[in-house]
């Protein structure tokens, strides 16, 4: 073949790849599927709750409060015993989100009791929430004064929490195996007894009266009171008094008569 020939061929391939470049160019980029739930593996070995919520990343401050109080220890012997647990794991934004210097000031048996008011004992899957009878007891106890009841509502797939003071939503699962289910909410679920005042201590009960003693008979000599010598002389002068009455009464019957 001619160089003339091949010439022309080459033109229209070099036209074509550059008309096609262009047209690639300006084609929208496909969009990046939206990010699923997060639902990590567990580490080899026992399972250890920070070790999960380290592994997903995003749970620096939950897991501070986790070892701060003892809780984390607590988690893992109740797992290690074949007990189930549903964990509602704050993010950092969550805690971010709670009033300036709050955490902070909370005591030790608050923060204990802020953890325990995330965890349930037992393992609930997301369908099964929609079938729980409100309210849900957590390991903050059940619905008296500084117990820890939630209300939980869903719409689909959708899980809502409440409190009366907080509110929040399971935003992903996190990590679950049947017999622990860890789930990222974005709100702290704080307990009641940070808002309500305790109620008033009843008061005192009086005391009980003490036992009366069995009255016992006292004995004539012991009742009787004993006579001094003033006593004694008044009795004589009364007796001769007595004796001079009668005696002058028998004088006049005697001299008149």
């Amino acid at each position: 073949m001619k160089m003339k020939e091949i010439m022309p061929t080459f033109a229209s391939l070099l036209i074509f790849c550059i008309h096609f470049t262009y047209i690639s160019a300006q084609s929208p980029a496909m969009a990046p599927a939206p990010p699923g739930p997060t639902n990590i593996t567990a580490p080899p070995g026992p399972t250890n709750i920070t070790a999960i919520l380290e592994k997903a990343g995003r749970f620096n401050t939950f897991i501070r409060l986790l070892k701060s109080t003892q809780s984390a220890d607590r988690i893992n012997i109740q797992l290690n015993k074949s007990q189930s647990l549903t964990i509602l794991a704050p993010d950092d934004a969550a805690f971010t989100n709670l009033k300036a210097g709050s955490l902070n000031s909370y005591n030790d048996q608050q923060k204990s009791d802020l953890i325990q008011s995330h965890i349930l004992s037992s393992f609930i899957s997301i369908p099964q929430f929609e079938t729980l009878t409100n309210p849900l007891n957590t390991q903050a106890g059940g619905s008296n004064y500084g117990e820890f009841p939630l209300n939980v509502t869903t719409s689909g797939t959708s899980v809502n929490l409440t409190t009366g003071f907080a509110n929040a939503s399971v935003v992903s699962t996190v990590y679950t195996d049947n017999q622990l289910a860890v789930y990222e909410v974005d709100h702290v679920l704080l307990p009641q007894k940070f808002f309500v005042a305790p109620p008033p201590s009843p008061p005192p009960a009086p005391p009980a009266p003490a036992p009366s003693k069995p009255k016992t008979a006292q004995s004539s000599s012991s009742s009787a009171r004993p006579v001094d010598s003033s006593d004694a002389v008044s009795l004589i002068h009364e007796a001769l008094f007595q004796a001079s009455s009668v005696f002058a009464v028998l004088a006049a019957s005697w001299l008149f008569g």
